[in-house]
Parts: structure tokens; sequence; C-alpha cells
């Protein structure tokens, strides 16, 4: 039986073979997407799970002194920022022949040495020096190897200093080994998020693409192992002989998608999912997902083509006496409506989300857009049907109307796709725009930098004066200093409010930054909460803060507190990098603006919603091939009326809308249908976040380009089964079976 399947696949004429190369494009297309994507999924994973040096933990060297009998290491870790982007230093003193090294490293340098990551030499080398090459004293002793790295664009710094240099920094500690365990990153949950929404929408799209392929003329195919079976053959042997030409076809398509994927993997490894490149060698599926590709999409194939041939397992005269499938009902609609409408009230009780009802609306969300699809595939075609005047769309409408659940199917996968990639896509801008207009974006353009670390309150006064003057002897550089560790027990609470907090500013420095508020007449310092927005991660939340002082601030004096923080402003990019480069011997984290806090944070957010959309674009393009494939099916099913119709003087113009209109009305309504949803489950979170600065905004670029050209390419790529209309319906083709 098996020799009969494959030559019954291979030696059945031109339409056998046309068939067998469809199914061999959708499923290579189906194939190549999804190895593309568990290679950069395997290089995320690869990266993010690499040994996190610079996690390594250590005792802080208090009243440390140097000692001959004494092992390790000294390290101060922190991280710089240079016109954007992160820079990763580490200061390092030996204290010992066996001081541990760096992974990338032969040897830690000396004293007035330093290596640097291959992108950050680039950068040092093109940048002035006073604005980068001063932050690293001494000489360059060479590049940092990829075994330190988590791509080729990372920017990294290990500058050797002597052992009481490295004690008298921020966040100095003495180490004995470099760290292994894999870094604990906000970031890393944010980009798993990502890839299993990814996963989610893209693996369903895949094998209703296999499938559909699969199924490919299926008609014709039920009605030849009908008429096999009528002569004697058995329900066995009928399975058998639909398997192995299912199995062949998807065999040959995964062989030619792994082709392709290796042709394309040069394009996949320079795909910036992070905001960075991954190394190239890492770009790349395992040899189990090979296996597991290579294995399971023939078995896919296999069960969607026994599952198509039920009817004739049933009787071989089940094929002759088709009856029509029952239209679907109303009811299909009530799960989407009662999860849009938990969304909308009792998921957000509170203002807080409920994780358990989220999941339960989320869910009835996804099951209801697949089970609404044929209702309403079928209403639309109805009510087309009934106020259309041409015969194309006439005719397209009633097929679609008679069989909405076969018409819906080929794009059912593109549903789930393009409701998740519209939620994050409407929900991000709103964030991102949120973050970046704190305060009504007057913040943005200051520089915060706080002295404050375990153990430290801050500079001394006679430090924080000294630092004081250094930053005004810049032109044009106005500053607010801000005070820490005033007595609390001796500033008069507010009435109704909360209790003092620790931080002092001078009313002259605070006028020169209204947005945080004013002071009290007749007051020359007060107390609040000025400190917090100067650390704060999140600009969201400094709205929530602000003002930080009022006509009902507490008074007090700055005289001889330590200096906890400073607000600084300058008109002019150049200072501003030379003001940082002079804060950072002062702090242990890099001093950032406003607008650069929040544009890490819309960078997080927007690399994570690029890959959702990315998600949604690569299922385009394989609900594309999907739609290519049923359309092509569609047309060898109908080549019988079609040639008839042609025959009947009808133009080919005509019959060509129709296959057009079949498969534009599903994919345009699967497509707005999920994007409503998505909306409608984003807009609730937005308000619920119950910031002021958050509200809604509308989707990037990127999305519209992703849906608008998604489904443009798709409806263009039907448009080439048009030539093979014309071909199938010439009169030559008018004797049939």
């Amino acid at each position: 039986m098996i020799r009969l399947s494959l030559r019954l696949s291979l030696s059945s004429g031109r339409e056998a073979v046309a068939r067998l190369a469809m199914i061999v494009v959708g499923v290579a297309a189906g194939v190549a997407v999804l190895l593309a994507t568990l290679s950069l999924f395997n290089a995320f994973q690869a990266t993010d799970g690499r040994p996190c040096w610079e996690c390594t933990t250590g005792s802080a060297p208090s009243g440390w002194a140097l000692d001959a009998t004494a092992d390790g290491a000294l390290w101060s870790y922190r991280e710089d920022f240079y016109a954007g982007r992160t820079i990763k230093r580490l200061d390092a003193a030996a204290l010992g022949t066996r001081a541990p090294v760096v992974p990338g490293l032969s040897r830690m340098p000396g004293p007035g040495q330093y290596y640097a990551s291959p992108a950050l030499a680039g950068l040092l080398d093109s940048a002035p020096p006073e604005e980068l090459a001063a932050r690293f004293p001494g000489t360059r002793a060479g590049l940092i190897g990829d075994a330190a790295l988590s791509g080729p664009g990372e920017l990294v710094a290990v500058v050797g200093r002597t052992p009481d240099q490295v004690a008298a920094l921020p966040g100095a500690r003495q180490i004995d080994e470099v760290g292994t365990m894999p870094a604990v990153d906000d970031s890393g949950d944010v980009y798993r998020f990502a890839f299993g929404v990814a996963a989610v929408g893209l693996i369903v799209p895949l094998l209703v693409l296999v499938g559909t392929a699969t199924r490919l003329a299926a008609a014709r195919r039920e009605t030849r192992f009908a008429a096999i079976r009528l002569v004697g053959a058995t329900t066995r042997q009928i399975n058998v002989l639909a398997a192995v030409d299912a199995a062949l076809g998807a065999l040959a398509g995964a062989l030619t998608g792994l082709a392709i994927f290796q042709l394309v993997r040069p394009a996949v490894a320079g795909v910036r999912i992070t905001g960075a490149r991954f190394f190239p060698d890492l770009v790349a599926p395992h040899a189990w997902q090979y296996a597991a590709v290579l294995g399971g999409v023939p078995v896919v194939a296999a069960c969607a083509a026994l599952w198509s041939l039920r009817r004739v397992r049933i009787s071989p005269l089940g094929v002759a006496r088709k009856t029509a499938a029952s239209p679907p009902r109303a009811w299909r609609v009530i799960p989407l409506l009662v999860g849009l409408g938990m969304f909308a009230g009792p998921v957000y009780r509170n203002g807080k989300p409920d994780e358990l009802l989220a999941v339960v609306a989320l869910a009835l969300i996804m099951v209801g857009l697949m089970l609404a699809g044929p209702w309403l595939t079928m209403v639309a075609a109805r009510l087309a049907a009934r106020l259309t005047r041409g015969g194309a769309t006439l005719l397209a409408a009633r097929r679609l109307a008679a069989d909405p659940k076969t018409a819906f199917r080929s794009v059912s996968g593109l549903v789930l796709a393009v409701f998740i990639g519209t939620t994050i896509a409407a929900l991000v801008p709103a964030v991102v725009a949120g973050q970046q207009k704190v305060a009504g974006g007057t913040l943005n353009d200051v520089l915060g930098a706080t002295f404050e670390r375990p153990g430290v309150s801050g500079l001394s006064p006679r430090a924080g004066t000294e630092l004081l003057a250094r930053l005004r002897a810049h032109s044009g550089v106005e500053v607010l200093p801000i005070y820490g560790r005033v007595d609390t027990g001796k500033v008069p609470p507010r009435p109704d409010g909360p209790p003092p907090t620790p931080y002092v500013v001078e009313c002259a420095g605070l006028a020169l930054f209204p947005v945080l508020g004013r002071c009290p007449a007749n007051t020359h310092a007060v107390a609040g909460n000025f400190a917090r927005i100067v650390g704060a991660d999140n600009p969201l939340t400094v709205d929530r803060l602000l003002p930080l002082a009022g006509p009902d601030s507490p008074t007090a004096s700055a005289d001889g507190l330590d200096l906890a923080a400073v607000m600084i402003t300058t008109p002019d990019t150049a200072t501003l990098e030379r003001l940082r480069t002079l804060l950072a011997g002062y702090t242990v984290e890099a001093p950032m603006t406003f607008a650069e806090i929040a544009q890490v944070r819309a960078d997080l957010y927007t690399r994570a919603e690029n890959v959702a959309l990315a998600m949604v674009g690569l299922t385009l393009v394989a609900g594309a091939c999907g739609l290519v494939v049923a359309a092509g099916g569609g047309l060898v099913e109908r080549r019988q009326p079609f040639t008839l119709l042609r025959l009947a003087g009808t133009p080919t113009r005509t019959l060509a809308a129709v296959v057009l209109l079949e498969s534009a009305l599903p994919l345009v309504l699967a497509a707005a249908l999920a994007a409503v949803a998505g909306f409608g489950v984003a807009e609730p979170l937005i308000d619920a976040l119950a910031m002021k600065s958050a509200s809604t905004a509308m989707p990037g670029p990127v999305y519209f380009t992703s849906l608008g050209g998604g489904l443009a390419a798709s409806l263009l790529v039907i448009l080439t089964t048009l030539p093979l209309l014309r071909r199938m319906t010439t009169p030559d083709n008018a004797r049939f079976e």
C-alpha cells in the first residue's frame, strides 16, 4: 500500500504534481518561520542564562588595610551611561597571585590599564576624550572576549586600580571568586513573556497552515479514495494511502523549509530582538528541535489527512451523499462578549487587576474569537449578499454563507496573533508616552545623581560643598542640592499627612525647579520626599509624588547635613556629558536624566512589543501561505463549476473577483475582529494604571506596518493564484472525469 500511495502521489498527472508542489511550499514557509523563532529564543535563553560575573557579591572592605597574606580581589562594579547607551564598568585590584579573573580575559588589568569590549573600544576612539575616555584612566591593554559579553554590541570596561583606590570607590567589595549564577533581571521576564506570546500566537497558525496544505484538494482526494474503497480496499488501506500521501508532502516541505532557514539564518542573526544582536553562533535550533520539526510536521499532516477522510471511512458513499453543514449559531459570540465584559468591570475591582479573573477573561476572549469567527463570517456574507448588486460579490457571499466554518478555518490562526499583538501595541505606547510626559515634560532634561548607598548617607558637608562648586563652575548649569539625614524628630508633623522625610532643600534652589513645589513664605529650607524622585527607576511613579513642597511643608535647615543627591539642568549636551563624567566618580549608579530613564524603560517595553509584532508579521506570512494553498485547493475542487460558468459567458475577471473576495472577506474580518478585541482589553488596563501621565495612545507605525503590510501582502499573494484560474477554466477542460 505504501508503494501504491507513493505512485498515486507522484505519478497521477500534472494536477497531482501541482498539488504536491503547493503543499511543499506551504509547509516549507511554516517550518522556516518556526525554526527562525526557535533560533531567536535559543539565543535569548543562552544569553540570559550565561554566568553573571557582574552579579558577583562579596564583603564590604570597611576599614580595609593592605595585608600581605590577603588573597582575592577588590571590585567596584557599576553602570555608566553615555549618549543613551549603558556601559558596564568594573574597577578591580588584585590582592594576591590567585586573584579571580573575569571571563573573556586571560588576566586582570594592572593599575593604569583597562580592557574594553570591541564595541566600547570603537566608541572610545570616536567620542571626544573629555566626554567619555576621561572616565577610564590609564592605557588600553586589549579587548574583552565574548565570554564576558551578552552580544557583539555590549559596552563593557574592566579598569585596573590599586587596592587603596578601589576601596575608596562607591560600592567596593572584597571577592574570592567570580559569580557563576545567571542574572536575575526583570527584563528577562518581560522578554520571556513576549516569546511566550509569540509561541501562542505562532504555533496555532502554523498548525492551521500545515493542516490546510495537507487537505489541499481534499474533495478530489475523497472522491478518489472512495472509488478505491468501492473496488475492495479496506478502511485501514485507505488510511495508509492518505497518511503516506500527506506525510510525503509534509516531509518534503519540512526539508525544504530547513534549507530555506539555513539560507536566511544570517539575516535572522542580525535581528535585534532585545535591542542588541546576539552572537551568530547562538542563533540556531537545537538538534532535538530539528528532529521534532522534521518528525512532528509529517505526523500533524497525516493526522489532518486522516481526519478529512472520516466520511470515506464511515461509508464510501458518504462522499456522494453530501449534506449541507449546519450553520453556526449566535451562541458562539457569548464567550467573547463575556470575556470583554469581565475586562470592562470585575477584572479591575478597586482599580487593581484580579489575576485569576484576568486569566479567565483572557481565556474566554481567545476561545470566543475562534468560536465567533464562523458565525460573524456567515452574518457578514449574508449581509453582503443582501446588499450587493454585483455578480462576483453575490457568488462569493453565497458560498461563504453556505460554508462559513471552512472559509474561516484558513484564517483562524491569525486571530490570536492579531489579538495579542494589538493588545500589546495599544498598551505599550500609552505607558511610554506617560513616562515621557512626567510633570508635563519639564523634568525630561534634568540630570539626577544620588550619593546615598547602604551605610552611607551621602557626601560629607565638605565634599558636598566642593562638588557643588565644581558643578556650578560650568556656565549655564543650574543645580538643586538635596540634603539628607535631618533629625525628623525636630520637624513638626503635617496634620493628617505622612510623617516627615529626612530630605531637605533650600528654597533658593527649589525656585529653579517650580514643578517640584514652592516653599512657604519667609522660609529658607523645607523637608520633603525630594531624593525619592532622583532614585525613581519608573517615571510614572514621579507624578504620584508631585508636588513635593507646598504651603504646609515643614521647615528645616540644611546646615551640617550630608549631600544626598543633586538635580542639574544645562542646555548643552556636551556639558551634560562632562557633568556626568564628573559625577561618575561620586556615585554608584550612573547619573541619568529623567528622559534617559524613561527611554531605558521605553526601550525594554518597545523591544518586547517588537517581539510580539514580529510574531504578528510572521503569522500573517504564514496565513498568506495558508490562503494561497486554500485558494489553490478551492480552484482545483471547483474546476468543473468554474469552467461551466465561463462557458456560459461569465467573464474571467468576474471569476477572479469571486476567488479574491472569498479569501479577502474572512481575512479582513478576522483581523478586524481580533484588533477590536485587543483594544477592548488594552483600554481598561490603561485606565487601571491610575497614572496622571498615562493615557490612551495610538499604536506606533510598526504595528500598522505589520498588520496593514501583512494584510496587503496576503491579498497580493492571493492574486498569484488567478493565472491558474484562467488556465483551469479553458474550454479544452470541459471534459471531466
